[in-house]
């Protein structure tokens, strides 16, 4: 994660992804870029795990794949974001790596995935993805997200 804006701004115009967490009113915001629409998905999803969860030393234990028909980039970010918390509130899984991959009718996204009682809480479980001053699309320097989630 990168720091402050200079920061960030120099890691873009190098090539990099990334993601970093904002405090938010009773919420979470993620601000997320990458290269590719894809990689700015996964990163939003790392960034959204690591606002309540480090996974860094987590093993997975299991790869799910989700496969999401083509549609607009919000939607896209939103579904995403929504499956995480599914997979949290439903099969008591946290996504500690992700892979996507555009295909012509959607996008194919991998999950490896490990249980809930091996990671380390470390803030509040996120509940739902606001579509308030929700953001993604492609900027300069690849893509860029951001996206609040309530806790």
């Amino acid at each position: 994660m990168v720091g402050d804006g200079d920061d960030e701004i120099q890691a873009r115009r190098q090539g990099e992804s990334g993601h970093r967490t904002v405090p938010h009113t009773a919420d979470i915001r993620v601000d997320a870029w990458g290269t590719s629409r894809e990689r700015c998905l996964v990163e939003a999803a790392l960034g959204m795990v690591e606002c309540f969860a480090d996974v860094t030393a987590v093993r997975p234990t299991a790869v799910e794949r989700v496969q999401f028909a083509e549609a607009a980039d919000d939607d896209l970010l939103v579904a995403l974001l929504d499956e995480v918390v599914y997979r949290l509130e439903v099969h008591g899984q946290v996504p500690v790596d992700l892979e996507a991959v555009a295909m012509d009718d959607g996008l194919d996204v991998r999950l490896a995935v490990a249980a809930l009682s091996e990671v380390e809480i470390v803030g509040s479980v996120p509940k739902a993805v606001a579509w308030h001053e929700l953001h993604i699309g492609p900027g300069p320097y690849g893509w860029s997200c951001a996206v609040t989630v309530d806790v």
